[in-house]
């Protein structure tokens, strides 16, 4: 009967993405369908109502609402371009120093922002022109732009972090916070040695050295920026505020920033951003609601029991079957977008990683890492999308640019799965 439930929630669900239907309401329709193999339709709609209510109940989503809004203070309130000219200063000398500045940026941006999505449109909207302009090829650009903006998923604060914590049942969000950071510079080196080497290839112009002075009075004009990632994370780490509370003093830092010291956004600007950031909070919280449903039902039918024990019995070696996990999430995450299938896919893999001795902080990297890689991979990749279009260019052309970073990314990955230091030797070392 697990088969048959196995093949209805994921025959159903794909067929309906394939129909066109949007992924909240493809989750809940497939959701149904299988709850509808034990209990009739009424039993079942109350069911999953009642999941998706009870999903929302949770004092930790309300960190999303409140990223959503600070990301989006900060994107419109000058940040991004003091981050670049803040790059520029100590990557900007080296071979390819347009490139180097691009991902640096993007991983400073995205950490603050949260979004890989605006991290894309933000710096790709700088940076693109800028490259152009220093004659460096635009496809190149463009997946420079892209696989580096999915780096702020992984430094904290990340919403997606905080997804995941939620979906593992209370993982310590501080602790994932701690674990994303060396990862996060694992995966932005990775990308700037290989960028650096095809810059040094194509012999690409670099910025001349800062001089001291200059170098100083920038790196003071982005400080305030910089400071968000301190406050957030320092605050959460010595136990001042939780990452709900710090979400809330998020954006009220980046109102003062943005509004009344930067003052690149007006007051009468506000109101949209509200608008938008509402509007992005209702797509993301209408996910997590569909998303947790399935899980529920996913759990009531006992599927991850039955997928666990078919990987057991697979192989008993952990290095197999965390080979055979990231393939399948790397697979997956090129038609899911990363919010659903953390969902979706953490009450299903964790208990297999807690049996091979992973601990759920190592799997909750992990996992996020490699769904992140899926936003920069076709079909369905948002990043993908977003960063080709602001650089005026298709995929077809920016997929060869791509592979050595796509590469890059994956060797990243491997470390970060066998070497459980990446990620632990921070929330160790404060005690998590």
């Amino acid at each position: 009967m697990e088969v048959l439930h196995i093949l209805v929630l994921a025959a159903s669900f794909i067929c309906l993405l394939l129909l066109g239907v949007p992924v909240s309401f493809s989750i809940g329709l497939a959701t149904v369908s299988t709850l509808l193999l034990g209990i009739k339709m009424g039993p079942a709609l109350t069911t999953v109502a009642q999941r998706m209510a009870t999903g929302l109940d949770s004092f930790a989503l309300l960190a999303i609402p409140f990223f959503i809004l600070s990301g989006q203070l900060m994107n419109r309130g000058g940040i991004a371009r003091r981050l670049i000219e803040f790059a520029k200063v100590f990557v900007g000398m080296l071979p390819g120093g347009l490139a180097f500045v691009h991902t640096m940026a993007a991983m400073l941006f995205g950490s603050i922002s949260g979004s890989a999505v605006a991290t894309s449109a933000a710096i790709g909207g700088f940076m693109i022109p800028m490259m152009k302009k220093e004659g460096y090829d635009v496809n190149y650009s463009a997946a420079v732009n892209i696989s580096s903006a999915t780096t702020g998923l992984i430094i904290p604060p990340s919403n997606i972090l905080i997804v995941y914590s939620l979906a593992s049942g209370g993982v310590s969000i501080g602790a994932l916070f701690l674990a994303g950071y060396l990862p996060g510079l694992l995966i932005g080196v990775s990308l700037m040695v290989v960028s650096g080497v095809i810059a040094y290839r194509r012999n690409y112009p670099t910025f001349d050295r800062v001089k001291f002075k200059e170098g100083l009075l920038k790196f003071f004009d982005a400080l305030p920026s910089l400071f968000m990632i301190v406050l957030v994370i320092g605050g959460i780490v010595g136990g001042y505020f939780t990452a709900t509370e710090a979400s809330a003093i998020a954006v009220l830092y980046a109102f003062i920033l943005s509004v009344l010291v930067y003052k690149e956004i007006k007051w009468k600007e506000l109101p949209q951003i509200l608008l938008n950031s509402s509007m992005t909070t209702a797509v993301v919280l209408l996910l997590v609601a569909a998303s947790m449903a399935m899980s529920w039902a996913i759990s009531y039918e006992n599927i991850p029991q039955g997928i666990s024990s078919a990987l057991i019995s697979l192989s008993d070696s952990p290095i197999v079957v965390l080979l055979v996990i990231n393939l399948f999430l790397l697979i997956m995450g090129t038609f899911m977008d990363i919010t659903p299938a953390v969902l979706i896919f953490t009450p299903i893999f964790l208990p297999v990683a807690i049996k091979l001795g992973v601990d759920p902080v190592h799997f909750g990297i992990i996992l996020v890492l490699n769904l992140c890689i899926g936003l920069c991979t076709p079909p369905v990749g948002s990043v993908l999308f977003v960063g080709c279009g602001i650089a005026g260019t298709s995929i077809s052309k920016v997929l060869k640019p791509l592979l050595p970073l796509y590469l890059a990314m994956i060797i990243a990955l491997l470390l970060v799965t066998f070497l459980p230091q990446i990620s632990l030797f921070l929330p160790r070392l404060f005690g998590f």
